[in-house]
């Protein structure tokens, strides 16, 4: 067969193909290139392919050379993204979402990956400029002979994989929203701190909506009777399933934690507004007196007291200056200052 390098299929010398490895069933494999997936016979070995999904070659080979059922093909090309699991008399339709950091915002990225998993082949689909390390960590796993030795190890290490980033995204989430409580209880608050706790809101609310069904296929995977499906498969998705239920309480746990300091920071705001509107009334009632008595003694009309009087002026301000510190006291007694 021929094979092809590291450097072709990164480079893209493979159109629609980002790499396919013959497993050895002992921890290492052999790329192949398009030309060696179509030589490769079910007697070669265990056979994994990895496409891009939206490339017209990786589709028309899918649907024309793979030897899969029309329709099965036409599900993994689909633009559906929820996570599932349907059984083909022995075989697996899998869509599960891996979640990848974004390097440049720093929040969790859905990528989904569909898979089609047979006795001795496993096809799996992301598009193209989706990027799943995940996947990629195993390939290398598997290039320095430390990789899966079973179809069933390889989906199973497949599901593990890619949900490894939770943890850490949500060990971020959760520094992060303690430091917005600790901010929030010392009141100590930055203007930007309800766009990041909405952040981290959508986070939690996005990442929780996608463990839900990734859970249930993950289950469904584990209980499926496809004969390829080792014992040690079914036990190592059974703790990629466990793994992911904490995970979900976790986020709810996070999520509620969240709400609870929206509505905190909501009474913050509308207590300081209240401070606010408070002090500008305060200043309004000191300032009325004083501009009572000017606009009054401003009249155009005849017999305004102190007209002949040089001293008017004089004594006016004093009037003024005794009346401010009693205006002021009668607001300080009624809180308002």
């Amino acid at each position: 067969m021929n094979t092809a390098t590291l450097d072709d299929i990164k480079t893209g010398a493979q159109p629609g193909l980002r790499f396919a490895a013959l497993l050895d069933r002992k921890g290492g494999c052999r790329d192949l290139d398009w030309d060696g997936i179509r030589q490769w016979k079910p007697e070669d070995g265990f056979l994994w392919i990895h496409l891009e999904r939206d490339d017209e070659t990786a589709a028309t080979w899918l649907r024309r050379e793979s030897g899969v059922d029309p329709l099965v093909a036409l599900a993994l090309l689909a633009d559906e993204s929820r996570p599932r699991v349907e059984d083909v008399d022995d075989n697996l339709l899998v869509v599960l979402r891996g979640v990848n950091v974004d390097e440049a915002s720093g929040h969790p990225e859905l990528v989904p990956i569909h898979i089609w998993g047979e006795a001795n082949r496993l096809i799996s689909l992301r598009e193209k400029d989706h990027q799943l390390s995940a996947l990629r960590n195993i390939r290398l796993a598997l290039l320095t002979g430390k990789g899966p030795r079973s179809p069933g190890g390889l989906l199973a290490q497949i599901a593990e994989r890619v949900v490894e980033h939770l943890e850490i995204i949500l060990e971020n989430l959760e520094e992060e929203i303690g430091i917005l409580e600790d901010q929030a209880i010392e009141r100590t608050a930055d203007p930007g701190m309800r766009g990041k706790l909405a952040r981290a809101r959508r986070s939690t609310i996005q990442l929780r909506r996608y463990l839900g069904p990734q859970r249930d296929a993950l289950y469904r995977i584990q209980h499926d009777d496809s004969s390829w499906l080792s014992r040690d498969a079914r036990l190592r998705l059974r703790e990629v399933t466990d793994k992911v239920v904490r995970h979900i309480e976790d986020l709810d746990a996070l999520r509620e934690r969240a709400t609870v300091l929206h509505e905190d920071l909501s009474a913050q705001i509308s207590e300081r507004i209240a401070q606010n509107s408070n002090r500008f009334t305060a200043l309004t009632a000191l300032l009325l007196p004083p501009s009572l008595v000017a606009g009054l003694l401003g009249a155009n009309i005849g017999g305004i007291p102190g007209t002949g009087d040089p001293n008017a002026f004089w004594e006016l301000l004093v009037i003024i200056a005794v009346m401010m510190p009693g205006l002021w006291l009668v607001l300080r007694r009624i809180n308002w200052l």
